[in-house]
């Protein structure tokens, strides 16, 4: 064995312990370290790699001093860029175990992994309100959801036209037609990979002043296809939390022949709280679901799980024949239902956080967040200068410069706050504008004021002479 290695093995309990020292420090400092620390480049000069290396006790110092002051603040309360969660004390937890036991969870031959995450499972079905029809598997983000989902519909269009997409290609398709209100990106992303192509996307008209289809307007536009199709609702959209009327657009099928995948990256956290779980109802009846979970469950990047009534194709596309691996059956293992051979034990993390708290405990989570984005939102619409463009729905301000809101002002705006908040840029009906979005598990009120306070001071700065 290297030395090192073996050096390192010997004295791998205090180790560990250095390495808890130095996590609990950074965590301790997230409330008042800058947000976004402001060093875009990378250290210079770049280093080579060493030719027999240090130990780890060095790395750690490496790291302590060349990387860890660069990292932002993303785990902390007031990261409001994207939809970005933090890491819960039981799913950070949940996490250093997952990487202490090292399992590769796809295989029966190895079954205990694919058992905690069928239990897992479970657990994130019934929070979600979705019956025992959808069955659910762990994959990276809401990205692979959106992908694994639409490649199970891919699949289903094959059937419905008598061919076998899975063996045959995209190609035995012909034109497929993809309808969506406010469809996220992933969605042209996905249908790129699938083969099906970005041109696939067929944007339907929303209502007046939202980011929610007009149900009407994509009756028409089924009308108009030809054969079968694909419907993308959304349960949440980035910009302002709009919903899409599921039950309504799920009540189409009577007349319409489509395949209902719903993207509830973050909105399906909804169905957690009475005043706001009728923003998801009709989520069972979508044929695929997409959840991301290192958003509002506050999992460790990268977790999400995807929900299909259609195992059984699933199991079609993305089977993986071998004589290492477990059979196909009746109840696939994970293998055969992602494009992934190798499975991270990504469930653990998750199962840690809900054993922990339980459906209060995220509920909690979710109507503070709720809160947070409504304070901010009153504190944007009192501050001469800021505007904002949508009612808070849920959990996401989106708002503008009252006067001159180009996206360079905007952008120095966001710039001023760094220090005290991460703020992501986004266009909304036309006009460059900002958007914060609550869902990490620290913020508090006093974050809120924090930031209100920051924004308020940046705008006079900004304000012209």
């Amino acid at each position: 064995m290297h030395p090192e290695l073996a050096a390192d093995l010997a004295h791998l309990p205090a180790l560990l312990e250095e390495t808890r020292r130095q996590a609990a420090a950074f965590l301790a400092g997230l409330a008042d370290r800058p947000v976004v620390p402001r060093h875009p480049d990378p250290p210079t000069p770049a280093q080579p790699l060493p030719e027999e290396g240090e130990g780890l006790r060095a790395a750690l110092a490496a790291f302590g001093e060349r990387w860890q002051p660069r990292l932002s603040a993303g785990a902390g309360p007031r990261y409001f860029g994207f939809v970005t969660g933090g890491a819960t004390p039981a799913a950070l937890a949940g996490d250093w175990l997952t990487s202490t036991a090292d399992q590769n969870s796809n295989s029966s031959l190895d079954p205990a992994g694919q058992h905690l995450e069928a239990e897992t499972v479970g657990w994130l079905r019934d929070l979600f309100g979705l019956s025992p029809a959808h069955d659910g598997t762990f994959v990276s983000g809401a990205t692979m959801s959106n992908t694994v989902g639409l490649a199970i519909a891919r699949e289903w269009l094959g059937e419905r036209l008598g061919v076998d997409v899975a063996e045959d290609g995209a190609a035995a398709l012909g034109r497929v037609r993809v309808l969506s209100g406010s469809a996220h990106s992933s969605v042209s992303k996905a249908l790129s990979v699938l083969g099906l192509g970005r041109r696939a996307l067929t944007a339907v008209p929303t209502l007046p002043g939202r980011e929610a289809v007009d149900v009407a307007a994509l009756e028409r536009a089924l009308a108009e296809a030809e054969g079968p199709c694909v419907v993308v609702a959304n349960a949440g959209t980035v910009n302002t939390v709009d919903f899409d009327d599921l039950t309504a657009i799920a009540a189409l099928r009577d007349r319409h022949d489509f395949w209902l995948h719903v993207d509830a990256a973050f909105g399906a956290f909804a169905a957690l709280v009475p005043e706001h779980a009728g923003l998801v109802a009709g989520l069972d009846l979508a044929d695929s679901v997409c959840v991301d979970l290192h958003k509002w469950l506050n999992v460790p990047y990268d977790s999400a799980v995807q929900f299909t009534r259609r195992r059984d194709l699933q199991a079609k596309v993305f089977r993986n024949a071998a004589a290492y691996l477990g059979p196909l059956g009746e109840h696939p293992d994970l293998v055969h239902l992602t494009p992934e051979n190798s499975h991270r034990l990504r469930a653990l993390a998750a199962w840690f956080t809900l054993r922990a708290y339980g459906r209060a405990g995220h509920r909690e989570i979710v109507e503070r967040c709720v809160t947070g984005a409504r304070a901010l939102g009153e504190a944007v619409d009192a501050t001469d200068g800021l505007r904002l463009l949508a009612p808070v729905r849920l959990n996401v301000v989106c708002f503008t410069l009252a006067e001159d809101p180009t996206p360079e002002r905007l952008a120095a705006l966001a710039a001023e706050v760094s220090d005290e908040a991460f703020l992501t840029p986004t266009r909304y009906g036309g006009q460059a504008a900002l958007r914060a979005a609550f869902s990490n598990w620290r913020t508090t009120d006093a974050d809120v004021r924090r930031t209100a306070t920051a924004l308020s001071g940046a705008v006079r700065k900004l304000a012209p002479n």
